[in-house]
């Protein structure tokens, strides 16, 4: 029910209007400069990002979850924000059971020290999910 089909990152990021694209990038360069070692990949037709599970995504509403474009914006995601401790509430957890989320409309809405901090700790938890030899 998705209104693309990418074959890779490169053909998402053409692929993405301009305004969404400047705020892809700022998130994009903050999850690869926090987690270097990290596996980037499209599912859903957008980028995960996974060392043992996934981390965080980036969605930007020019790809559609369903029919229709719901937002504007971009959506930054964690996949299993429901274990971290966000007393400030930066996140939304809405009735979803693990993913967190906040959508950003513009680069200024992004304050990078405190998402940088949010991906540490998914780091960390997702440290957790290795499996042990």
């Amino acid at each position: 029910m998705q209104n693309v089909s990418f074959r890779d990152i490169s053909d998402f990021l053409e692929f993405i209007p301009e305004n969404e694209l400047k705020i892809v990038n700022v998130l994009r360069t903050t999850v690869l400069n926090c987690l270097p070692e990290c596996t980037e990949k499209l599912s859903y037709q957008v980028p995960f990002y996974k060392i043992h599970k996934n981390i965080c995504f980036i969605w930007p509403a020019s790809v559609y979850w369903g029919k229709t474009q719901s937002y504007n914006g971009v959506i930054f995601g964690l996949s299993y924000g429901h274990l971290i401790i966000d007393e400030e509430a930066y996140f939304e957890k809405g009735k979803r059971k693990f993913v967190t989320m906040r959508k950003f409309e513009s680069i200024e809405e992004i304050d990078i020290d405190k998402l940088r901090s949010y991906i540490f700790e998914a780091a960390l938890i997702d440290e957790g999910f290795k499996k042990r030899k």
